[in-house]
Formats: structure tokens, sequence, C-alpha cells
């Protein structure tokens, strides 16, 4: 038996290796013929006979024997004997003819479920195991056949000539084939391939069984090509990651992700917004406001940069919904203006911009405690109870927001209160539709500044866009970033000492034990059990 894709041998291991081959083959074609005939079964047992030339193309695509007799009952799908055929249309004549006239009887007509008068005798099976070539899996080459003088064929005879084998050519094993149908999996070893494999070289296999096909891309052992070869890198994980598992359990350099490589001051405020990136929730307002504070930073000297800021670290957390392509727009925003300003020599830990990339439950509960301002900015009313809130309140994280049940709950005197109230939202959005919205000139500075390519090549037309116009869908300002955003500029004062005992005090009622005893008696009409 030889291989399709032929590998060239030392002459002596060569002969082994056909000499072996011969000896195996005449036992393991039959195992090959029942496999052959079980496939063509299942074939036609997934595409039905009603398509008939839907059937020839599988099996022609997906047979494992090539130029091998197909079982007799496969033929007879394709033709029926010739005798059967021209009984059927002497019969139909017969109802055609009138009685008392006489009619010749024409010549059937043949269809692809016809027996051709020509069709050679099947020839007898040749032994098998008799020779090999590179070429191909060869069953047989050097065999007799009876031979039969071929009659001139017409186009029908050629059409079902694929159900018989030609004696001039080699019988051979389709080993891909073979492989596909008896193995448990099929993958390639990179994407690419795979799908390639998947549409194209194995499309009916895989329309079949599309669970047995799969993906395993290659892979080099990072213990020499790391932890061998490279032991300075080899240290800096193990530094970053915390641990040198990541020789055995190569997943864990994936947690390098997670890092920014921002270095940020311990001594800068934190001011931080985490939570999902929607329009309402305005992220977008959070970032124009900082922006600004760097522009009016650029404008100074470094002296009267260090006297007018104190040192920030702006933290935005979250994560946008695949399909919603304007929080996609924002979240790109924020992480160009961070490029630029946490590179600016200018400004130094002066300014900090970092988006936390994986915001979970876990990473919240590094931030929360480490947070001195809380960004909770959504649109007037279109926040429900803002649990984000609760936690940074129980904390003693001063609010900066527009007015909710948390905000309401510390009292207005204890966190920074800006924006236009619920109540006047639908009038705010008329006056905008009416032409009658006049933008405060540092929101239009803003705005300039942004354009004018500061922050990379990226253009940000649509989401600038998004502020402007008076109506339209994505336009016209529908959460009113811009009518609040110079009250957001003007909100924060320097009270934090006691706003911030404050906020720890008004958090009584944001406890999960005081939601559960609610809903014990008022719902579920349930009371507490009495532990021994």
């Amino acid at each position: 038996m030889a291989y399709t894709n032929h590998t060239v041998l030392p002459e002596a291991l060569e002969k082994w290796s056909l000499e072996l081959m011969q000896k195996l083959l005449p036992r393991h074609v039959e195992i090959i013929e029942m496999i052959d005939d079980e496939l063509i079964n299942l074939i036609i047992l997934e595409n039905g006979t009603e398509d008939l030339v839907l059937l020839e193309k599988k099996l022609k695509d997906m047979r494992i024997l090539d130029n091998v007799d197909y079982p007799e009952s496969v033929q007879k799908l394709f033709y029926k004997p010739e005798e059967e055929t021209l009984k059927e249309t002497s019969e139909e004549t017969l109802k055609e003819t009138p009685k008392g006239t006489s009619k010749e009887t024409p010549k059937a007509k043949r269809t692809l479920k016809e027996t051709p008068k020509d069709i050679p005798i099947k020839p007898k099976q040749a032994p098998l195991g008799k020779a090999l070539e590179p070429s191909g899996v060869l069953l047989d080459e050097k065999a007799e056949f009876e031979e039969v003088e071929p009659e001139e064929e017409d186009s029908e005879d050629e059409e079902s000539s694929f159900l018989k084998s030609d004696p001039k050519l080699p019988k051979m094993v389709r080993m891909a084939n073979l492989c596909v149908y008896g193995g448990h999996g099929v993958n390639g070893v990179a994407e690419i391939h795979s799908e390639i494999v998947k549409q194209d070289v194995f499309n009916s296999f895989y329309k079949l069984w599309p669970e047995k096909f799969q993906n395993k891309t290659n892979g080099v052992t990072p213990r020499r090509w790391i932890k061998f070869c490279n032991p300075e890198l080899s240290s800096i994980l193990t530094k970053w990651i915390g641990t040198d598992d990541w020789v055995l359990n190569t997943e864990k350099l994936e947690e390098l992700r997670k890092r920014t490589g921002y270095i940020v001051s311990p001594d800068s405020m934190f001011d931080i917004q985490v939570k999902r990136i929607h329009e309402y929730k305005r992220q977008l307002l959070n970032i124009l406001g900082i922006v600004y504070r760097y522009k009016k930073m650029k404008e100074m000297t470094a002296e009267d940069r260090i006297s007018s800021f104190v040192p920030r670290v702006c933290i935005f957390g979250g994560k946008a919904f695949a399909t919603y392509v304007q929080a996609k727009r924002i979240v790109k925003f924020i992480t160009d203006v961070a490029a630029t300003i946490n590179h600016d020599p200018d400004i130094g830990d002066l300014l900090k911009v970092v988006f936390v990339p994986d915001y979970n439950v876990s990473v919240a509960e590094m931030l929360i405690p480490a947070s001195e301002l809380s960004q909770h900015i959504s649109t007037a009313g279109m926040e429900a109870s803002g649990t984000s809130n609760m936690k940074f309140s129980m904390n003693g994280c001063i609010l900066i927001g527009t007015l909710t049940e948390p905000t309401e709950e510390v009292g207005e005197d204890n966190f920074f209160l800006f924006g236009a109230r619920a109540h006047e939202i639908v009038d705010l959005r008329k006056e905008r539709a009416e032409g009658k919205f006049v933008p405060d000139p540092r929101f239009e500075e803003v705005k300039k500044f942004i354009r004018s390519g500061v922050f990379g090549p990226c253009d940000y037309d649509e989401l600038m866009g998004s502020l402007e116009g008076n109506k339209g869908f994505g336009r016209a300002d529908y959460f009113l970033v811009g009518k609040d955003f110079p009250s957001y500029l003007e909100c924060q004062q320097k009270r934090w000492t006691k706003m911030s005992i404050l906020n720890t005090a008004g958090s009584y009622k944001f406890s999960s034990d005081r939601t559960i005893h609610e809903y014990a008696k008022d719902i579920w009409d349930i009371k507490p059990l009495d532990l021994p």
C-alpha cells in the first residue's frame, strides 16, 4: 500500500516498508470494503434517493474506495434492468394504441434508471496485494480480468459510468476519507486551516458530522522557549503574575492582559466610575470633563499647575454590550485620552486616566475601598437604585452625581450635586428640539480640542456629532451631556472629611439585611427563626 503524501525513505527502509504493507494488504482490504459499504449506505440514508444528481455528487465526494464497482443495490437506484424497462414501455404503448390498430412498439427510451445493452460484464475480483506505487493506494494492478470489447456508449451511459470501475485505471483507497469516517475527531492545526477543512476540503463530511470537526492550534513549550532560554523575561513574568506557576499552567500568562502598564501615585485622589458602559450613564460626560481639565493644565506654567490642581487618578471600568457601537466608541475615546495624558511629561502624576480591563467583582473589591470620589452622573431620572454607589458610600467615598436614592439618603449637603432634575428632562429635550439650546463656551471648546487630533488619528466625528443638532437618531444630545457640562465642572468643593463621614453614616439603609427583612415581612410573609 502506498500513500498520496509519500515520504521518501532510505532504500533499505523503503523496501522493508513495502514488503510489510504487501503482507498486510489482503486481510485489510476486506475490512476497508466493509467500511466503504457502510459509508455508502449512510450517505444514501442521509441524502435520500429523490435527487439522484445530489446523491451521485455525495457518493463521488465521500466514498472511500475509488474506481471500484458500486454495490448492486446502489446501481439499481440509478438504472433499471433493460427487460423491466422494455416491459413497462410496452405496457404503456398497449394502453395508448386503440384496438384494431397495429403499431410497431417503439424502442424503449433509456433514462438514468435504465440498463443499456452495451454495459460490459462486471470483471472478476482480482487477487489483492500484488503491487505498490507511491502515486496512490493501489489495491490491484496486475490482476487479470475477463476482457469485454466495449461498444460505443451514448451520453447516458457515460453519466452512469461512475458506478462501474475502469479496468485501465488502478483501484485506490482514498485515505483521507477513510480517516475522516473512521476517526473520532478531525482537526486543523490553525483556525484558518480548520475553516478550510470544514468549508472546502471535507464540506460533505462536515455537514454530516459538524461535531467531529475541531481546531487544535499548534503550540510550543514555555519551559524551553521562555524559562530556559530567556531567564530575564521569566523573572519579570514571575514578578508581575506573583508566582512562577505560569511555567506549568501557561493560562496564568493571560493575567498579564489585566495589567494596564500605568503606574499611579497612591497619594493621588482616586476618582472612579465603574459601571456598565452606556450613554445614559454618561461616561462621555466624565471623560469630557477630564479633557477640559487636561487642556487647562497644558495652558498653565508648571508652577501654576501644581498650585491649581490636586493629583488625581481617573479610573473607568465596565463592559459594553457587543453590538452597542456608541458605547464602544466611548471606550475607545477613553483609552485614547489615557494614552495621551499618561505619557505627557508636562502633566506627570497630576492627572492619570486608567481604563481597567475585564471589570468584575474581584476588581471592584480592590477599587471601591481605595476610592475617594465616585462618579454617579447618569441623566436624572434614568438610573434606578444605583447599587454600585451604595458600595462606594459605605466605604466613605464621596459621590458626585445627579439626584437618586443613594444621594437623597446621604443628603444634598454631603455629595456633589449637579445637573438637571428628573422633572426638568422633558422640557429640556423639547427646548433642544426647538433649537433654543445655547451651549456653554467651555463645551464647544472641548469638542474643538478633541477634533484637533490631539488624542490620535481616530475620527471622533460620530461621537461628537451625537452631542450636536436639535433632532434625529443619534444626535441632539438626548442624554443632556452638553446641558449638564458646565454644572458638572463647577460642582466639586473642598469638604472631603465631613462628607466622607456622613456618607458612611447615611449608608445604613443600603444593607442587604434590610432588604431581606423587608421581603420577608411584606412579600414572603415569613418571620425570623430564633436559633438556639
